[in-house]
């Protein structure tokens, strides 16, 4: 049982340099945009650029500093964008290059910058670079991960029994060349080869081209698959283990994957690519640009993706913490042990950042329940540093049930009928709901590539805006309260308070503390946050409330007996 607190010493306050000084990133609100389904500009029932562009002032209304979109480079989308033909030009799905820089103009305008999608583990097999490589052209041929694969009995075999994220062998056969190549996801997806030096510098080559045309940065995709394993003095790889709980010969968790995750040269490429930024920023000055990389790794690994002591690593390692370890049942305790993993073993130096939604993991109405997506949402925006949301969590979209016939994700669609709902993403990338109108105003079409919600009538942009205990507005609410000095730059006590309810305090010397209560089950709990915290006036303030709230905005309470209704979360100030 955790009871420990937490205070981020003032002291350090003392020796980094200001925020203005440090970057916009290290208070910033980003945004992923998913475009297929963000908004449909052209009525074909997919989204792209022009309508990001169309909807950018609602990212403005929001409060967010920049936004990511998933890939929308030329593709065969066989992964939906992450299977990358040409990292130099956009598809004609999302639209053109002249729309990009429109998306860029209108983005500048509103002041809000724009990151892009980095896929750098693998290519499309229809990108030239493979095709050249399995021509065998010297300049290419060893651009990826080739094996001529080992004769047993007569057949010849793959090279290792390595299993791909998306079930079966690692290795393809490719006629042509004669030779296996691996991919650690798709056949389509033919990973490179990171131990050939002009692979390093081509990629790097892309990160340039895309900075000066005026992007901020890259989210980087799947980091901890860039390398495999040294191979041997004869140009083997040794087999994975067994993992002797799961039974499914071609799943991918048959196998502990220490060969092809999580490989010490990854984090050093990292710092190269940080190397690439740092470059572009004294060539073209103006704000920093920034990295966040996506990496689902242990903690101590995750921790030197922010750096060391002689390079600069990734301003943003994401943050899974949260994401990936709570559940429906999880208790006070265990959301606060999780606060904690990350705030104390970050670098004294380095920046928080909270992630609890993407493209690939289940929405938290559905994951946690929808009586929690405020309290959620005062997670991700009261904690200290950076806030990462997911399109759609504002306003408490939940995943959409879709059918074996009807799903199209190629995680899903290379098992069977029987496994798919595990495995599928598509229920969460679903079409963004912004009104009560057919397809919840995301396209003027007939159809929609994967069906909206049927709950759009009901949850969508227009008629949130119009209620005031909305998930919408109380996410606007929160945003707006993040402008404030002690959201900005105070310290953080982190404290759970019995099982149902978790609360945190932020202070600044000289300015209001905020204290973020949020009890997490069903039961009435009156608190004494006067046992838990130090320095609070006997009376509070409510500053945010939840439709669960019994008190109003500017009510006041007192610091020990605070009632909570089932499932309500607040944020309070001092007076």
């Amino acid at each position: 049982m955790l009871t420990k607190s937490l205070t981020l010493c003032c002291l350090l306050a003392l020796v980094l340099p200001t925020l203005a000084e440090v970057g916009w990133w290290r208070t910033a609100q980003f945004y992923q945009i998913y475009p297929r389904s963000f908004k449909d500009s052209d009525g074909d029932g997919v989204g792209d650029l022009n309508g990001i562009t169309q909807q950018l002032a609602y990212l403005k209304e929001i409060g967010t500093t920049a936004t990511w979109l998933s890939p929308i480079f030329t593709s065969p989308m066989a992964d939906f964008g992450y299977d990358v033909a040409d990292f130099y030009d956009i598809d004609p799905l999302f639209g053109n290059m002249e729309d990009f820089e429109k998306l860029l103009e209108r983005a500048k305008q509103l002041d809000i910058k724009i990151i892009l999608d980095f896929v750098p583990n693998h290519s499309s097999d229809e990108c030239d670079w493979f095709i050249r490589s399995a021509a065998g052209e010297e300049e290419y041929k060893d651009f990826y991960v080739w094996h001529t694969g080992k004769v047993v009995n007569g057949i010849r075999q793959p090279p290792t029994n390595w299993i791909s994220v998306f079930r079966g062998s690692q290795w393809t056969w490719h006629e042509g060349r004669q030779a296996y190549y691996l991919h650690q996801f798709l056949a389509k997806q033919p990973d490179l080869n990171y131990r050939n030096p002009k692979v390093v510098e081509a990629m790097k080559d892309v990160l340039r081209f895309w900075l000066r045309k005026g992007v901020y940065g890259f989210r980087i995709d799947a980091v901890p698959h860039v390398f495999e394993v040294a191979p041997d003095s004869n140009g083997d790889w040794p087999d994975e283990p067994r993992n002797e709980y799961v039974s499914d010969p071609e799943d991918y968790s048959y196998l502990d994957h220490i060969y092809t995750t999580n490989q010490p040269e990854t984090i050093d490429l990292v710092y190269q690519f940080r190397q690439v930024i740092e470059e572009i920023d004294q060539e073209l000055g103006g704000d920093d640009r920034v990295l966040l990389t996506e990496a689902y790794a242990p903690l101590d690994v995750l921790m030197q993706y922010y750096g060391n002591s002689t390079h600069n690593g990734s301003q943003i390692p994401f943050n899974f913490e949260l994401l990936s370890n709570i559940n429906f049942n999880s208790d006070a305790y265990h959301y606060s042990e999780l606060l904690h993993n990350w705030l104390d073993n970050m670098p004294a130096d380095k920046v928080a950042n909270w992630v609890l939604g993407n493209h690939d993991q289940s929405r938290i109405g559905t994951r946690l329940g929808a009586d929690r997506i405020d309290a959620t949402n005062m997670l991700l925006l009261t904690l200290p540093g950076i806030s990462v949301n997911y399109q759609g969590e504002e306003i408490g979209m939940e995943d959409v049930w879709i059918s074996w016939e009807d799903t199209v994700d190629p995680q899903a669609c290379q098992s069977n009928q029987q496994e798919f709902e595990r495995l599928t993403r598509d229920p969460v990338r679903t079409p963004f709901q912004w009104s009560d109108e057919e397809f919840a105003g995301f396209t003027n079409g007939s159809s929609t590539w994967l069906p909206v919600s049927d709950k759009y009538k009901l949850v969508n942009v227009k008629r949130e805006r119009g209620i005031a205990l909305s998930h919408l507005n109380i996410y606007k609410q929160l945003r707006a309260l993040r402008d404030e000095p002690t959201l900005k730059q105070g310290d953080v006590t982190v404290n759970a308070i019995g099982p149902n309810v978790l609360a945190f305090k932020r202070s600044l010397a000289g300015h209001k503390s905020y204290i973020t209560v949020i009890n997490i089950n069903d039961d009435v709990e009156s608190v004494n946050l006067d046992s838990v915290f130090t320095e609070l006036s006997s009376q509070l303030s409510y500053v945010v409330v939840n439709d669960k709230s019994a008190r109003r905005k500017n009510d006041v309470t007192y610091a020990n007996s605070v009632l909570l209704m089932p499932k309500e979360a607040i944020v309070l100030s001092t007076i």
